[in-house]
This record gives structure tokens, C-alpha cells and sequence, in this order.
């Protein structure tokens, strides 16, 4: 209370004053409930500091004496009232401070006997229970540590075991030692250290998954079946035969990319002759177009042998787990020992059927584009032919591939080599028609010396329509008989080699021998007849005879005369010499190029229509030089011979017709000949 509180409280001799006051009770309540509430209002009110704020501003003695007399009413009273109610409850509290005195007297008893009680136990626990049952708690814990023991001694022993059989990659054995490890862990579990060693064992099956992650990933380029019969096994054990398929496509994925990245890489740096490492951060679209035309044809072969490496590797994945399925179909609960384990079974098969079917689109469509950005790298329309035809050839055979792959029609490499194939043609197709004009220009219009039994066939650009197989199969892989023929380019290649293996043996045919010898054979082979006659050492004695009797063998009469046989040998001779071809050697490079295009129109199916309509062009350029160096002359004399100019314009018009007839005919029977090869 502060020092004015303390002022204003009465003093005893006050309050005995006020309770010998006779008071009216009645008045004395009013007096209270005349009280201000915020009096009540809380202990930490300042009585002081609300009286002297509720001061008016002009001070009145009287007035203020007033107030002060009717706040000491109000104290005295409230003084009193209190006094009374102490009062009141005297008797009250007397007797509750006795029952507190008789219980705190009851609680020093009671400390005394617990400190008693405590002591006897003690002496008790000392003499007889630490003892005879400590004796036998250390026994029971004493087993329960040699079981332990046991236990943890096994459990070294499979995490050994486990990491021997990582190291030899038998991951089935080692998943199943080290779920084993986990499952006896588990029964001591309440040790910290079993709890560590549950968290070491979890580690190790973690970092089993990641070396199985990665053998898994070593399929795709290689694929073998023990391995991949180990890697699946373990995955299941595990039961994650789903995740192992979509890491499975995830590999195939990123091994396309990095194959073809590596092969291209390969060559651009090999081409480059410098150690600049700029080109391992290109990406695989900008690195095509540092490919050179010299290293274009080998590093495309490259590509296709490794692309055929991995679609090789899945065709094998696939075909195993028909087989597989197949023989759990025909054993079934081998593997399964109740109705759910069947059906979860069930399910992990048809999804890995199911993701293997849509993955082959996807693997071929990524082969696709990564051929597609390599063949659009580069600018092939300067190429050589024999060159563009190998190209040609190459990305024929992928497509090939690709439909036996995956039933695809490949529209993303037509389109590629289509776009290509026109660049190149139009610019092969304007190159060979200027070579054509000089060798027109420059014909002297002599007889080129063929030998008698010429035929195209003989000549390096027919080659193609005697084979059947296709030029980049070597002759050894050249199927022997109708059942090879039927075998898909997988079943022909399963057990080794690649379809993309280009042939060396190709180049003998590059020499033909279609030419008579220094163009001189005719007279050769007249001296020989002749050099053959005046000899008769080597002729059998029935020729030297007239005539032989094939019925009875009668002897002859008279024998045939050598000049006999020599005029016979001669009309033989003569009449092969007469039917030999006439041909010249802008006639002979014509048929070349006509064969050419054959060519080309074999493997440029979308393109053949053009193929053929430049065909057309090459022999009308052809026939109308023929027709400018020998028959304008021809037709003045026609003109002069028949004087009518009617005439003249009909024998032209008929001569035109001829002409267009012709070159109409020759485009038929190429186009049919190309359909007879194809077909």
C-alpha cells in the first residue's frame, strides 16, 4: 500500500471505535453500495490518482471537505464490514489450524516409518534378492547373447556370401542371401546394433540394384542370355519386374543415342587429325555436318552395324520372354504358390508384353531420326555413283531392318533419302546429259569392236538384275537355298555377323570383259580358223571321212577334203561375226546409263517414275542427235524424189511419229524389265 493507503487506513483503536458505534445496518449497506465499482475493479487500482484526476479545476474548501467526510463514511464502513466477517469465521479457522498441525504431525510419523522400511529392504535386497535372482537374470541374458551371437555370425556370413556372388554377378543369389540377412536381423531388432546392421544391410541391397541397373543396361548392346536370365530373376526376387522393363527402355533409349554420338564422334575427330575437344559438346545434329564426303559411306556402315547391334539385342529380349512365358505357361504354379501371387504374375506379364510391343516403335522411330539428322548432314548430290548407290543401298537394307523390326514403312528415312535422291539424280541426271552432249559431239560414228556374243547382261550396271540378294551382302551370306531365302535378316544374322558388312567381292565385276582383244578379234579369230585347219593332228578320223553311215557304220568312200572342212569352220565364223551388235561408243555409254537409272530405280522406288521419265529423255537426246547426223540428208533426198510437198510433210510427220513412238517403247520394256527384277 502506498504511504497515503496506509494514511487513510484506520487505525484499532478507530475500528474498536467503530464497533461500539451503534450503526444501522441499513444504512451502513447503502453506504457500501454507493461505492464506485471501479473500487472493485482490480487489486492494482491507484485509489489516489483516480481521486485526485476527478478534482475540478477550481478548488472549493467546503466542497472538498464534503467529499472527504463521505469518503471516510465509506471507509468505515467497508472497515467494518470486514471486521465483522473476521469475526464471523474466528471459530472456522481455529479449528482448521488445529486439523493442519494434527496432519503435519501424522506426516513426520509417516516419513519415519518409510525411512524404516526403505532401510529393512535394503538389507533384504543385499542379503537374499541380489543374489539368487541376479544369478538367474544373468543365465537367461547370458542365452539370450549366445543366440545373438549366433546369429550375427550368420549374418556375417551371408553378407560375405552375398558380396562373393555380387562380385561374381550372380544377382538372384545375392538378392535372396541378403533378404535372408534382413529377415534374421529382424528378430533382434530391439539392439542398437542390429539396428545399425539393418541400415548397412538396406545399404548393400540399394547398391545391389545400382550394379543391377547397370547390367542390365549392358544388354542392349550385347545381349546374353544367362546374363539377362539373372538380371530378370533378380529383379523379381525383389519385385520389380515392371520398374526393370521401364529401366530396360530407358537403356535402349540412351544406347542409341550413345552409340550413334560415339561412331559419328569417331570419325569427326579421326577427319579433323586434331585432339580439339569442341566436338564432344556438339550435339549429335551439328556433329553430322563435320562429316566428310571420303569418311560419309564408312562411318553410315558403322552407324547401321551398331544401330543393327541394338535393335539386334532387343528382337533377342523379346524373343526371350515369349520363350520364358511360354515355359511358365506350360509349368504353371511352378512359380507361384497362391491366387495372388498368380495374379500379380499375371499383370507383370501383360504390362512387360505389352511395353515390349510399343517399345519397338519407339526404338525404330529413335534409329529414324538418328539416321535421318546423319543423312541430312551432309550435301551427297556431288557424290560418286558407284558411292550414292552404296548409300542408297545401306539405307535400303535398314529399311529392310526396320519392316521385319517392327512392321514400319520407315516414312521417316523415305522421306530423308527421297529428298536426297532428288538433290542427287537432278544433278546426276544434268551432268550425264552434258557428257552425253560430248560424246555426241565428239563421235566419229565407227563401229565399236564387241565380241559376238555380247549381251547387257555382261555389262557392270546389269549386274544387279542377275542377283537377287541385295549388292551389300557379301557372296559367302548369299542364301543356297529356297528355305534360307524365307529366313528374316534376324533369323540369318542371329548367330553372328551384320547385315550392313560391305563386300570387297564386288570389285571383279567393275572389270568387264565385253570388248574384242585391241579391237582386233575378227581378225584373230580368222587367222585361228585357219591356223585350225591347216592342222588335222586333233580332228577325229570319222570327220576326215565323206559321210558316216549313223544306221549300219558302214566306212566312207571317199574322205571330206581339209578345204571341206575349212569352208564350214569359215561360214560358222562368218555368220557369228554377222551377228554381232552394231554399236558405237556413244550407243554403248547410253546403254550404260540406261542401266544405271535401272539401278537406281531399284532402290529409289518413290522416285522410279522420274527415274524413267529421264530414261526417256537420254534416249530422245540420243535418237535426235542420230537423227540430226543421218537423216536430215536422208529427207532432202526424199524431198527431191518426190516432188509434192504433201508428201514431204507426211513422210516428216511419220518420222516424227516414229521417233516418239520409239522413245515411248524404250521407256516400256525398261520399266518392264525393272518390274520383272522387283517383282
Amino acid at each position: 500500500m502506498s504511504p497515503v493507503e496506509s494514511f487513510r487506513t484506520p487505525s484499532k483503536e478507530e475500528l474498536r471505535e467503530l464497533r461500539e458505534q451503534p450503526t444501522d445496518p441499513q444504512e451502513e449497506q447503502e453506504i457500501i453500495d454507493r461505492i464506485e465499482e471501479v473500487y472493485f475493479s482490480s487489486d492494482s487500482f491507484d485509489m489516489v490518482q483516480y481521486e485526485l484526476e476527478k478534482l475540478p479545476p477550481d478548488l472549493n474548501l467546503l466542497e472538498l471537505e464534503e467529499y472527504r467526510d463521505k469518503l471516510k463514511r465509506q471507509q468505515a464502513a467497508v472497515s467494518k464490514r470486514v471486521a465483522d466477517l473476521i469475526l464471523e469465521k474466528q471459530p472456522s479457522y481455529v479449528k482448521e489450524l488445529e486439523r493442519v498441525t494434527s496432519l503435519q504431525t501424522n506426516l513426520q510419523l509417516a516419513a519415519v516409518i518409510c525411512t524404516n522400511a526403505r532401510r529393512q529392504l535394503h538389507s533384504a535386497k543385499e542379503g537374499f534378492t541380489e543374489a539368487s535372482l541376479g544369478l538367474l537374470a544373468n543365465q537367461r541374458r547370458r542365452q539370450l547373447l549366445t543366440g545373438l551371437l549366433k546369429s550375427l555370425r550368420t549374418i556375417k556370413t551371408l553378407v560375405i556370401t552375398s558380396s562373393t556372388l555380387l562380385m561374381e554377378e550372380d544377382y538372384p543369389g545375392a538378392i535372396q542371401l541378403c533378404l535372408e540377412c534382413q529377415k534374421a536381423a529382424s528378430t533382434f531388432k530391439h539392439y542398437n546394433c542390429i539396428s545399425e546392421l539393418n541400415s548397412k544391410l538396406q545399404d548393400t541391397l540399394e547398391q545391389i540394384e545400382e550394379q543391377l541397373d547397370v547390367a542390365l543396361s549392358k544388354t542392349c548392346k550385347h545381349f546374353d542370355v544367362s546374363h539377362y536370365t539373372k538380371v530378370q530373376l533378380a529383379y523379381k526376387l525383389l519385385g520389380k519386374t515392371q520398374t526393370a522393363m521401364d529401366q530396360l527402355h530407358m537403356h535402349f533409349t540412351q544406347a542409341i543415342h550413345n552409340t550413334v554420338f560415339q561412331v559419328v564422334l569417331g570419325y569427326v575427330e579421326l577427319c579433323a587429325g586434331n585432339a580439339d575437344t569442341k566436338f564432344q559438346k556438339m550435339q549429335y545434329k551439328d556433329l553430322c555436318t563435320h562429316i566428310t564426303a571420303d569418311s560419309y559411306i564408312p562411318c553410315l556402315t558403322d552407324l547401321c552395324k551398331a544401330l543393327w547391334e541394338v535393335m539386334l539385342s532387343y528382337h533377342l529380349t523379346m524373343q526371350w520372354h515369349d520363350e520364358h512365358y511360354k515355359e511358365e505357361e506350360a509349368t504353371p504354379g511352378a512359380d507361384d504358390s497362391s491366387a495372388e501371387g498368380s495374379d500379380e504374375s499375371t499383370v507383370d506379364r501383360s504390362y512387360v508384353k505389352k511395353k515390349l510391343e510399343h517399345g519397338l516403335t519407339r526404338i525404330w522411330q529413335d534409329v529414324q531420326l538418328k539416321v535421318k539428322a546423319y543423312l541430312l548432314g551432309t550435301d551427297v548430290s556431288n557424290f560418286k555413283y558407284d558411292d550414292f548407290i552404296v548409300v542408297l543401298d545401306v539405307i535400303s537394307r535398314l529399311m529392310q531392318v526396320g519392316e521385319e523390326f517392327c512392321g514400319s514403312k520407315s516414312e521417316v528415312l523415305q522421306e530423308s533419302i527421297r529428298r536426297q535422291s532428288v538433290n542427287y539424280f537432278k544433278n546426276y541426271h544434268r551432268t550425264r546429259l552434258e557428257e552425253l552432249r560430248m560424246f555426241l559431239e565428239n563421235e566419229t560414228w565407227e563401229l565399236c569392236p564387241v565380241k559376238y556374243n555380247f549381251s547387257i547382261a555382261q555389262l557392270h550396271e546389269f549386274k544387279f538384275m542377275g542377283q537377287c540378294r541385295s549388292p551389300s551382302v557379301s557372296p559367302s551370306r548369299q542364301p543356297e537355298s529356297t528355305e534360307t531365302v524365307e529366313l528374316s535378316l534376324f533369323e540369318q544374322y542371329l548367330q553372328g555377323g551384320n547385315p550392313f558388312e560391305m563386300q570387297i567381292d564386288n570389285k571383279e565385276e567393275e572389270t568387264e570383259d565385253v570388248l574384242a582383244s585391241n579391237g582386233y578379234e575378227s581378225d584373230e579369230l580368222e587367222k585361228s580358223v585357219y591356223q585350225d585347219y591347216d592342222s588335222d593332228s586333233d580332228v577325229p578320223e570319222e570327220l576326215k571321212q565323206d559321210y558316216v553311215d549313223e544306221q549300219t557304220g558302214d566306212a566312207p568312200v571317199k574322205s571330206v577334203s581339209r578345204e571341206t572342212l575349212r569352208s564350214r569352220k569359215r561360214s560358222d565364223y562368218n555368220l557369228n561375226r554377222a551377228n554381232a551388235p552394231i554399236l558405237t561408243n556413244t550407243t554403248l555409254n547410253v546403254i550404260r546409263l540406261v542401266g544405271k537409272y535401272m539401278q537406281m530405280m531399284n532402290i529409289l522406288k518413290p522416285i522410279a517414275f522420274d527415274v524413267i521419265h529421264c530414261v526417256s529423255q537420254l534416249f530422245d537426246y540420243y535418237l535426235y542427235a542420230v537423227y540430226t547426223f543421218f537423216g536430215r540428208n536422208d529427207m532432202v533426198c526424199i524431198s527431191k524424189h518426190f516432188c509434192s510437198p504433201p508428201w514431204c510433210v507426211l513422210i516428216l510427220n511419220i518420222m516424227q511419229y516414229l521417233l516418239c513412238t520409239i522413245g515411248s517403247l524404250l521407256c516400256y520394256v525398261v520399266y518392264f524389265l525393272w518390274m520383272v527384277h522387283v517383282h
